[in-house]
Formats: C-alpha cells, sequence, structure tokens
C-alpha cells in the first residue's frame, strides 16, 4: 500500500502496533518482520495471512501447542555453512541439531487430519520437507552433552585411548613427586597445579633450587614457585602432543561434517524460516487475543463497514486502568464514500478517525482486527492522511501552508482505490476562508470517488455534507448536563460544537455569553441551537431504544422459555400415552398366551378322557369365567375413578364398597360382624369383612 506521508503510520499510531506485536516475537526474523510490517493489497496475500493469524488462534484459544520452540538466530552459522572450505565450531552443530529436532516436530503435529484442520498454517511448510540424514550426521559425531564422541573416527579413537593410558600414568608419577616433596618439606600445597595445560607442583621458594625441574612461575608475593618435576617432563610431552593431536582430528572430523551438511544449506535456511514465520503467526494471534481481535469479511469491493469497532490502543490502555471502551459502528460504501464527523473538541473525533484508518492498515497487514466478525471490509491501493500541525521549518511554509500542499497532493493523486483521513480541514487561516477553501477541496475529492473522514467545526461543511450525494454528515454525542463526551458515533447528523453551553457550564459570565451571541450571525446561531437540541432528543431517544431492545430481548427470552415448557409437556403426555398403549398390548398378549397354553392343554385332555362332559365344563369356565373377570375388572375400574377408600372404620350411615362385586351403598345398621347395605332399592346383610369404607371423589 502506498502510503502519504511517510509518517502516516506514525501519525495513525500503526508503529506503535508493530512494536506490541514485536514484544510477542521470540525469534530475529518474527521481530525484524513485526518491526517491518507490509501492508497488502493482494486479497489472496490478506486472506491467507488473516487465515493463518485466525487459526492459530483458535489453537492457542483452544490449549493447544503448536510445537514451534526454537528461537536462536542461525543466519551467520547457516552463511557460514554455505562457503566452501568453512569449519563449523561444535555450539553450531548442536544449534542445527536443535532445529532439525524442532522441525521434525512440526512436520509430524500436521501429519494426518491437522493438515485439513488447518490448511493455512500448513502452507508456510508445504513447499519444504523434512530430511532425517541432517539429525543422523550430527548424532554420530556428537553425544546428547554436545562433546565429539571417541567413535566418531578411528584415528580419534586410538589418539583418545592413548591419552587416557599417559594421563593416568601422569597421574600417579606425578602423586609421587608430590608426597615425596612433601615429606622433603619443599612442597607448600598437597593439590596438583596447572600452567600452560602442563602439571606443575607448588614448592615454597626458597627450595626451588633443591627440587629438579622446569620452573614455570612464582606466585604474586614470591613465597611460592611453580615447578613441573623432572620426573614427569617427558610424560607431560608426550599428553601435550596427544591433546594437540586430538585438536587436530576433532577439527577434521568438524571439517568433514560442514562439508556434508553444507549439502543442506538452503534447506537448514528454509527451516530457520518456518520456524521464524510460526513465530510471527503466533505472535499476530497472541495479539489479537488481548485486543480481541476478529477475522472480518474481506470484499473485492471498496467498502468499510465497522460494526463495535474499537481502537486496539485505547482498548489495552483502559484494559489495564479497568475503564470501559466505547466502539463505534460506521458504514462507506459507493453511496457514501467520505464522512464528515463534526462535534465538540475532545468529544472523541480524532480518535474515531484513527479507529477506522488503523483497522484497514492492521487488516491489510494480515492481523485480526478488533471489531465484529459481521464487519465487511475492502481493499484499499493508498492512504492519505493529515492530523495536526505540519508546518514546515526547512521550506519557511506556515501551518496553512502546509495544509494547502497536503490538500494538493491529496486532490491530484486521490482515485477510487485511495482511504483519506483529514483532521480540521481548512484551519490554519481566517474561519471564513478557511471554510470556503475547505468546501472546494472536499468537493474536489469527492468527484475523485476517494473514500475517507474529515472531522471539522465549519458550519458550511456540515451543510455541504447534508445535500452532497457521496457525503455523510456524523458527529460525537456529547452530555451537555455533565459537560462529558460521550464518545459515541452517531451517523447520519451533524453535531454542535456546545461553544456558549461549555462556557456556561463552567462559569463564564452571562453578559459575556451573551455579548458574544450577538456577535454570531442569527441563522448560524439558531442552526447550532437547533443541532443541540437535536441531539439531545437523540440521545433521549437512544435511551429508549435500548430500553425497549431490552424488553423485547426480555420477552423473546420468555416466549422461548414457554414454548420449551409446552413442548416438553406435549412430550411428556405423548410418552405416558405410548406407555399406557404398550402395557395394554402386553397384557394382551399375556392374556392370549395364556388362553393357547390352557386351550391345548384341554385338547390333549379331550383326547385323553373318556367322559366328554367333564371337559367341556372346564372349557365353559375357562371361557365365561374369563369374560366374567373382564367384566368384573371393567366394572371395578368404573367404581374405584368415582369413589375413593378410607382408612377409617365401617360406621352406620357411611358409604361403603362391597370387596367382591364392587358394588357401593350405605350402611343403614350394624348387627354384630354384619351390616345391612342399602344398595339401590335393596337392603342386604353382608359381612363387615367385605366391606371397605369409601367417599366420593
Amino acid at each position: 500500500m502506498k502510503l502519504y506521508p511517510e509518517s502516516a503510520d506514525q501519525q495513525l499510531e500503526f508503529s506503535k502496533i508493530k512494536n506490541h506485536l514485536s514484544a510477542y516475537c521470540n525469534t530475529e526474523y518474527a521481530k525484524n518482520k513485526s518491526l517491518h510490517l507490509l501492508i497488502h493489497t493482494s486479497k489472496e496475500i490478506i486472506i491467507l495471512q488473516l487465515q493463518q493469524t485466525f487459526e492459530c488462534k483458535l489453537i492457542l484459544e483452544q490449549k493447544q501447542l503448536l510445537p514451534n520452540d526454537f528461537s536462536l538466530n542461525l543466519n551467520n552459522c547457516l552463511k557460514l555453512l554455505s562457503i566452501e572450505g568453512s569449519v563449523l565450531q561444535a555450539e553450531d552443530f548442536m544449534h542445527i541439531h536443535r532445529l532439525a529436532v524442532s522441525t521434525e516436530k512440526i512436520f509430524r503435529w500436521f501429519d494426518g487430519e491437522r493438515r485439513l484442520a488447518y490448511p493455512a498454517l500448513y502452507k508456510v511448510l508445504e513447499n519444504s520437507y523434512y530430511e532425517k540424514v541432517i539429525m543422523q550426521l550430527i548424532d554420530e559425531i556428537f553425544d546428547d552433552a554436545g562433546y565429539v564422541k571417541d567413535n566418531a573416527s578411528e584415528a580419534l579413537q586410538n589418539i583418545r585411548h592413548n591419552l587416557y593410558r599417559k594421563r593416568n600414568e601422569l597421574r600417579r608419577v606425578f602423586e609421587k613427586e608430590v608426597v615425596r616433596l612433601n615429606k622433603a618439606g619443599y612442597s607448600a600445597e598437597i593439590d596438583e597445579s596447572f600452567s600452560n595445560g602442563r602439571r606443575v607442583v607448588a614448592v615454597f621458594s626458597e627450595y626451588k633450587r633443591q627440587v629438579k625441574g622446569i620452573l614455570h612461575g612464582e606466585s604474586d608475593s614470591h613465597k611460592t614457585a611453580f615447578i613441573e618435576p623432572e620426573a614427569t617432563i617427558e610424560l607431560n610431552n608426550e599428553v601435550f602432543s596427544l591433546e594437540n593431536e586430538e585438536r587436530k582430528e576433532v577439527l577434521h572430523i568438524l571439517k568433514l561434517l560442514t562439508a556434508k551438511l553444507s549439502a543442506y544449506s538452503m534447506l537448514l535456511v528454509e527451516w530457520l524460516h518456518i520456524a521464524g514465520e510460526y513465530d510471527f503467526i503466533q505472535a499476530k494471534a497472541k495479539f489479537s487475543i488481548e485486543i480481541n481481535g476478529n477475522y472480518p469479511n474481506i470484499s473485492d469491493q471498496t467498502i468499510i463497514d465497522l460494526k463495535n469497532a474499537f481502537h486496539p490502543l485505547l482498548l489495552l490502555h483502559n484494559k489495564n486502568s479497568n475503564r470501559p471502551t466505547v466502539p463505534i459502528s460506521v458504514k462507506l460504501d459507493e453511496q457514501n464514500r467520505i464522512l464528515v464527523i463534526s462535534g465538540p473538541n475532545a468529544g472523541g473525533k480524532t480518535v474515531a478517525m484513527k479507529i477506522i484508518g488503523l483497522t484497514q492498515l492492521m487488516l491489510q497487514s494480515g492481523l485480526l482486527v478488533p471489531v465484529h466478525p459481521d464487519s465487511e471490509i475492502g481493499i484499499f491501493k493508498q492512504l492519505f492522511i493529515h492530523i495536526g500541525d505540519t508546518q514546515s521549518i526547512e521550506f519557511d511554509l506556515s501551518t496553512y501552508s502546509s495544509h494547502l500542499l497536503h490538500m494538493k497532493y491529496f486532490i491530484e493523486n486521490a482515485n477510487g482505490k485511495t482511504l483519506f483521513f483529514i483532521d480540521e480541514l481548512g484551519s490554519g487561516t481566517d474561519p471564513n476562508l478557511g471554510g470556503a477553501f475547505a468546501e472546494i477541496i472536499l468537493n474536489e475529492i469527492n468527484h475523485k470517488h476517494a473514500f475517507g473522514v474529515i472531522t471539522t467545526h465549519y458550519l458550511n461543511l456540515k451543510i455541504f455534507a447534508n445535500r452532497t450525494a457521496g457525503v455523510l454528515n456524523a458527529s460525537m454525542m456529547f452530555d451537555e448536563i455533565n459537560l462529558q463526551p460521550l464518545y459515541q458515533l452517531n451517523v447520519g447528523k451533524p453535531g454542535s460544537s456546545y461553544t456558549f453551553a461549555i462556557a456556561e457550564r463552567i462559569g463564564l459570565p452571562k453578559y459575556l455569553i451573551n455579548r458574544a451571541k450577538t456577535l454570531v450571525d442569527e441563522n448560524q446561531f439558531r442552526l447550532d441551537k437547533l443541532l443541540t437540541r437535536t441531539e439531545k432528543d437523540l440521545q433521549v431517544l437512544n435511551k429508549e431504544k435500548k430500553e425497549l431492545e431490552t424488553l423485547l430481548t426480555e420477552n423473546e427470552q420468555l416466549k422461548k422459555q414457554l414454548l420449551n415448557q409446552l413442548n416438553k409437556e406435549k412430550h411428556n403426555q405423548h410418552v405416558e400415552l405410548l406407555k399406557h398403549q404398550n402395557k395394554i398390548t402386553e397384557d394382551r398378549i399375556a392374556y392370549l398366551k395364556d388362553m393357547e397354553r390352557k386351550l391345548k392343554q384341554v385338547v390333549l385332555e379331550w383326547k385323553k378322557a373318556e367322559n366328554k362332559n367333564e371337559v367341556v365344563k372346564q372349557i365353559q369356565e375357562m371361557l365365561f369365567k374369563g369374560k366374567e373377570k373382564q367384566i368384573k375388572n371393567k366394572f371395578a375400574k368404573k367404581i374405584e375413578s368415582k369413589y375413593r377408600e378410607l382408612q377409617t372404620p365401617v360406621s352406620v350411615g357411611s358409604k361403603v364398597k362391597m370387596k367382591k362385586n364392587y358394588q357401593v351403598g350405605e350402611v343403614k345398621e350394624i348387627r354384630g360382624k354384619r351390616a345391612v347395605v342399602q344398595i339401590g332399592a335393596l337392603p342386604m346383610n353382608i359381612d363387615l369383612n367385605d366391606l371397605v369404607a369409601v367417599e366420593e371423589k
């Protein structure tokens, strides 16, 4: 994206965003990429980078771990590797080994389903591959601690074997000399010392001529001399020679290993970039989580439709201070390309303008932005900005001259893919003349079909925006009673500067305010008053609208709860009905099976029996008693539906039910263990044990 002027990113505070982002980076590659963040104009690149950040954000939020833990800077090491005849140090090989281990983890992590689940993240290593030979070559030479193995070569194995024997022999001889000198009283210390890699013994200086050997030096106080005993000189020479051979052989081994790995230098550079790229993506994802960043819809059209957009830096600041942050919502499209924001000073006009500009720069840099996911944002190829006093000492230009130079550039270079921001258009000169020029400039930029935001106090610009196609008024809401800005963007209506209201609230004498009012054009004063009253009415309407929306939401919730309860009740009734039907069916099947079994038994008895009349009686009893039982059951159910049994004893006047035939009557008299019960028109004498007290339900 083309920025004008060069300080555009600083004016929109995009440089602060880059600094915040770099703080999340671990590698030099990612930090450098963050501080020099590219602003793209290719939709494919923007979508890929946004998708990568979004996928990584999901991984972090799900408490998963992308195994990218390599953060060392190996640029110099890998450059040296690609130079013929160069030799890497043991530390360099261990760093390359760590890079290989980290890369292997990443490739393994993307095996299987994750490759399909996170396609954008997989694209980072899509064109690369993992080569296990690199790790094998290093493991053949080095152990886990980073030392060259004894069996790295046959020559090194022989040298170290001889060196081990000679060092042991030297140690035994040296210890004998130390004991001998100590017994003679010459030795100042029992412990051995080293000088230039050779074993020496500390001897009192007055005895140094009595000890045969090589004098290597004296202590600072000259009380102690360090002498290599004569008996150990030859052994020390042999050990020194073997150590020198060991160093040469190790250097030779490292040189051969460097030559072998040089064939993979380009691949290792790729791996280093992959580690840096994933570190950069993780930094973007962590930053997105901190600012509540989301992935909006990306449009091919030039459009800005922001819903609940926040200024990320203000959001972070308020979050640390436990203060609320007010979002803005705004839409610019082909019908309304330019937004003219008016309102009082310190009301949030510039912040609203920066939210739009900063959101656009962040999005085209592949960063998730603090807006609602339903927002829609197009892609612009130019961004022009003019904020604050930019007078030039070098060219001896005044504030207004510098302002006009910027406006000249805007008019000459703006087009349909340009997004511009102008703070206080036309300021810095006589208000009447400045307002006239501002209207002309705004009209010219509008004819260029550019998109942008302008802040102003000029009344003529508010009127111009109201009657010109492509230009839209907006204002920052202000609480006139408490003299506090509300930081809410009201699109569609111009705002008042609240000049006289603020003067009254802070206590300026009324006669001064009234005198000032007489100096203002009557129409302008009436219009400003009308805007103030309109804004107050709008605030009341917005408050009532929010209350109504709350009530509607509560009503919808209650409606849903009621419907859920009704559906649940219907379901329960249906389940009970099915249970009842199933019970009847089960009883009927059981009855039929029992009847089938009895009939089979009757058939067998019929064949065996001589007296057929007995069998016929059994059949009659079985069939007709069953029907009688069914009739009794039906009658019993009918009585039970009307009457409830009581636990009280039967007494004169109480209603009772006969246990056998389920008839109900009234007790007229009790005679010992029997009772006279009136059932219909007939009195019956019945045993008390066959009666139970009942009452109507």
